[in-house]
C-alpha cells in the first residue's frame, strides 16, 4: 500500500475558468520524490489535452528506505472531459507492485460520481474500516486530475478550491488555501519563475482505517502545501513542489524537469 499512498500524498484541487486554449497541450513532467532528505522514488507525469479530451499517466519507481518504504513501482491514468474549468475524469486506473505483490484499482466516473469500482485484491472490511456508502461517490473525482489545475492566472484565486476525491478506495475532501506568493529559483529544478503557495487541508470521509498512522497524521496535519507554476502559456497549473511534513521528516516532491 506504500506506493498507493505515495501516489496519493505526492499526486495529494479544481474548477476555476479561463480562456479556451489555442493549442493542444502534450507535456512531460518529471518529479523526484524525498523523505527526510533521501530520494525514494522518481515519477514521470505525461498530460495531453486538445480542448475537449484529456489524458493523464503517471509512472513511478520507489527506491525504498529500509522498513519504512517497500521498492515497487506505481502507475496511475485518468482520462474524461476537458472544459475550460476543470478536467473530469471518466476512468481512472491505478496498479502498484511492492513486495511480489501486485495492487489495482480501477474506478468509472458518469454523471458526476461513480458508477463503478473494482478493487484487485479487495480491501477487507475490518472494525475499524469507516463504511463507503453510495452517498460519498457521487460529486466526486480521481485523484490524479485532481491536482493538474486550470485557473485564469497564478494569483489567490487558483488556491482558492475544494476538491472531493475518490481513490477506489477512500473518499476525502481536500480544501486548498492561498498561502502566498514565491520564486523558484534553483537551477536543478525543471522551472524558475513565479510559483503561488497553497495551503492543502485533507479531510477523510470513508474508506479508510481510524487506526491509520497516515491517515489521521494528515487530517491533523497543518503543514501540507503545494508550490504550483504555470504550464507555459495553455492555462494548465501543475504542482512545482508539495510537502509533508512527517514524524520521520518531510516528505518532499519536486519537479525537477518539464517538456511541453
Amino acid at each position: 500500500m506504500i506506493p498507493f499512498r505515495l501516489a496519493s500524498i505526492a499526486t495529494l484541487a479544481l474548477f476555476m475558468s479561463l480562456p479556451a486554449q489555442a493549442a493542444d497541450v502534450n507535456a512531460t513532467a518529471s518529479y523526484v520524490v524525498t523523505l527526510g532528505g533521501i530520494n525514494i522514488a522518481a515519477m514521470t507525469v505525461d498530460l495531453k489535452d486538445d480542448g475537449s479530451r484529456f489524458s493523464l499517466d503517471l509512472s513511478a519507481k520507489v527506491a525504498g528506505l529500509g522498513a519504512v518504504v517497500s521498492s515497487g513501482t506505481a502507475t496511475a491514468s485518468a482520462t474524461g472531459r476537458s472544459s475550460s474549468r476543470s478536467l473530469q475524469a471518466e476512468e481512472f486506473d491505478l496498479q502498484t507492485k511492492a513486495n511480489g505483490e501486485t495492487f489495482t484499482v480501477d474506478v468509472s466516473f458518469a454523471g458526476g460520481g461513480v458508477s463503478a469500482f473494482k478493487v484487485d485484491p479487495p480491501i477487507l472490511d475490518n472494525y475499524d474500516r469507516v463504511p463507503l456508502e453510495r452517498s460519498h461517490l457521487t460529486g466526486v473525482s480521481d485523484f490524479l486530475s485532481a491536482f493538474v489545475l486550470k485557473g485564469g492566472g497564478l494569483d489567490k484565486s487558483l488556491c482558492e478550491r475544494e476538491a472531493h476525491i475518490f481513490t477506489g478506495v477512500e473518499r476525502f475532501n481536500i480544501t486548498m488555501s492561498y498561502a502566498g506568493d514565491d520564486e523558484a529559483t534553483s537551477p536543478r529544478t525543471g522551472y524558475q519563475g513565479p510559483v503561488v503557495l497553497c495551503t492543502v487541508d485533507y479531510n477523510p470521509v470513508s474508506g479508510h482505517f481510524t487506526s491509520s498512522d497516515i491517515t489521521n497524521y494528515m487530517a491533523d496535519s497543518d503543514r501540507i502545501i503545494i508550490w504550483y507554476a504555470p504550464l507555459a502559456e495553455t492555462g494548465f497549473y501543475i504542482p512545482y513542489r508539495v510537502l509533508l511534513g512527517t514524524n520521520m521528516g518531510d516528505l518532499s516532491m519536486v519537479l525537477t524537469s518539464l517538456k511541453n
